[in-house]
């Protein structure tokens, strides 16, 4: 069987890839007593008295909700709130499997922005955070910002940010190989969708200088007419030299190519049109931008990729388990951006220079320093912060 009808027959086997477990036992009265009525209504009067001591007295302190409304899955696009649960179940199981986090998919059956915000908000109380996933720009952007200043406690959309993470530790290891410094080369970013623009403002806020930004239509610019809102901003940061055409422009003489957009649109003569030593992350699932192997023959130096099965896979689920176990430990309110640039050094820092090369530009999640040294990193951020 090829993966795809394997991992059918994996979910059909399991009937779900997470489950809740209890704590405690409940062989005897006394222990119901204990765990439900009446000696629960304890804590619920200790919780009334101060609203603090439910990260004490339940789950909440370890528990993050993951919310999609199916809009942007994956690769496959919106394939609705149903479809999207396997995906859900997913991320819940990675937060387990490497932060020891309880996660609990919500798929939600409206695409009002109005209506997302109102009904995680009224969610919200349940959960120590909340992890938004797979809605479609330019919608997130409202959403996250809209709960971010309803929540108390860290909202943090993966797609957008734990993606520019994970690009942005990948990206300063590599640049260490091919020795060039990140605020001198020329990027060019490929889907100014929500991965996109988070990457490019991520970066610029790493310390990129020179970065053009290109969706379907060629290379972003001030003023294009068919920009929305989110991509008006990033046009006013970006494309400093004022280009105006394709993506096949946009490559030229280029030293950086990140690719979150479609699969087999670029070409051979693309890459080989970049400067030499160029660093090519081609993202796009299933099908990436270009292949590694025709990627690395137009002459690419290191190339990074989606893919489970290939060196260099550049995946968000690096990120996303460490900076929750960070952030819940130190009882953060928010996830900002100094806690994803030090969670993005600590990730990049797990390889030491000697160790770099080529093929080994981003640990493996099942590297065990991955989750703690991000973990360690987000936590000492916040008490900075507070201190």
């Amino acid at each position: 069987m090829d993966i795809m009808k394997e991992s059918l027959a994996f979910h059909k086997e399991l009937k779900g890839k997470i489950e809740i477990k209890n704590k405690m036992k409940l062989n005897t009265m006394k222990d119901m007593t204990l765990a439900y009525t009446p000696g629960v209504a304890s804590a619920c009067l200790s919780i009334k008295e101060d609203p603090k001591q439910v990260y004490e007295l339940t789950s909440k302190h370890n528990t993050v909700a993951v919310i999609s409304d199916g809009t942007a899955v994956l690769g496959l696009g919106d394939i609705g709130p149903l479809a999207a649960m396997p995906v859900m179940e997913g991320k819940c199981a990675i937060f387990k499997r490497f932060a020891n986090i309880n996660a609990i998919p919500i798929v939600l059956n409206t695409k009002d922005v109005d209506e997302l915000v109102q009904t995680i908000y009224h969610l919200s109380p349940s959960f120590g955070g909340i992890n938004l996933e797979d809605i479609s720009a330019p919608r997130c952007f409202e959403v996250e910002r809209r709960l971010k200043a309803l929540c108390d406690i860290p909202v943090f959309h993966d797609d957008q940010h734990g993606t520019a993470i994970v690009v942005g530790a990948a990206l300063l290891n590599a640049l260490k190989i091919v020795n060039k410094k990140l605020n001198k080369v020329q990027i060019t970013i490929n889907g100014a969708g929500s991965a996109g623009i988070a990457i490019t403002k991520f970066l610029l806020e790493l310390g990129a200088k020179h970065i053009t930004v290109c969706d379907r239509f060629g290379i972003i610019y001030d003023k294009h007419p068919e920009l929305n809102i989110p991509q008006q901003e990033i046009a006013k940061l970006t494309n400093k030299k004022h280009l105006k055409g394709s993506l096949s422009d946009a490559l030229k003489n280029a030293d950086v190519f990140i690719g979150v957009s479609a699969g087999n649109i670029v070409t051979k003569e693309m890459i080989s049109s970049m400067n030499s030593d160029a660093i090519v992350f081609p993202l796009a699932n299933p099908i990436p931008e270009i292949s590694r192997d025709l990627a690395l023959a137009a002459g690419a130096r290191i190339v990074g990729t989606g893919a489970s099965n290939l060196p260099n896979q550049i995946n968000n689920a690096l990120v996303f388990p460490g900076l929750f176990r960070g952030a819940l430990d130190s009882g953060a309110k928010q996830i900002t951006t100094k806690m994803q640039i030090a969670a993005c050094h600590a990730l990049s820092k797990i390889i030491s220079k000697k160790d770099l090369k080529e093929t080994y530009i981003i640990p493996s999640i099942f590297d065990k320093r991955v989750a703690k040294r991000i973990s360690k990193a987000v936590h000492q951020t916040v008490n900075q912060v507070k201190s």
